[in-house]
């Protein structure tokens, strides 16, 4: 098997310390990048849209906020009538703890799901699944195409002050994988997320980027 060089205590110690300097000052990036992030603008929804609630009700944009200011949509790469359950989108979604929901109502936000499937659809997925976060549908709605969705997944941040609802921020790709536990977990180990883009030492086990994600429930078959 191969694997990292062993030596002496001393000398982990000496290359974890030199790491952790770099790791600080990534921090502290990170830091500056998101107190930028809270000086983005931000622009007017005023479109009256209308999504289905999972209990079936039909609901506006200010309804998807539940009463508090800020609004955390995960966009969910599911089409009406598609069969296919993205294994990208999915593995995001067991990533989000049960009690996620309550920390961030503390805070006065709610995350949620949207997905363009309708909510018949939407519920068998999550009966099977056994999700519990939100998961409204945009079905009928132009809202996915008029945020630049084309029909990918993506993360958006909406702003409620009274009725009026605005747009200040959106992300995708790998601004969506740095959100989730479980590659960060695997970003710390010694064989990282084992995929091919990855910078490692020659020898480390390596496949395709994604290819080794599963379904939680489909893990066993394959």
């Amino acid at each position: 098997m191969n694997r990292p060089p062993v030596v002496s205590l001393a000398e982990w110690q000496e290359a974890r310390d030199s790491l952790l300097t770099k790791e600080k000052e990534l921090t502290h990036a990170l830091d500056r990048l998101a107190a930028e992030r809270r000086r983005l603008p931000m622009t007017r929804l005023d479109k009256p849209y209308r999504f289905t609630a999972p209990d079936g009700a039909e609901v506006g944009l200010v309804d998807l906020f539940d009463g508090c200011r800020q609004l955390v949509i995960y966009h969910f790469m599911l089409e009406p009538g598609e069969q296919h359950l993205c294994e990208g989108c999915s593995t995001f979604t067991d990533n989000l703890a049960e009690h996620t929901a309550s920390h961030l109502r503390a805070r006065d936000t709610r995350l949620i799901l949207m997905s363009r499937a309708a909510q018949d659809q939407i519920r068998s997925v999550q009966q099977r699944m056994t999700w519990t976060v939100p998961w409204y549908s945009s079905y009928g709605s132009d809202f996915n195409d008029d945020i630049g969705l084309d029909g990918g997944f993506g993360l958006s941040v909406l702003l409620r002050d009274g009725d009026e609802v605005f747009r200040t921020y959106f992300t995708r790709g790998r601004g969506v994988d740095r959100l989730r536990l479980d590659f960060n977990l695997l970003d710390l180990t010694p064989y990282g997320r084992q995929e091919a883009w990855e910078d490692s030492p020659a020898g480390w086990p390596q496949t395709p980027t994604m290819q080794w994600l599963r379904l939680h429930d489909e893990y066993q078959r394959s």
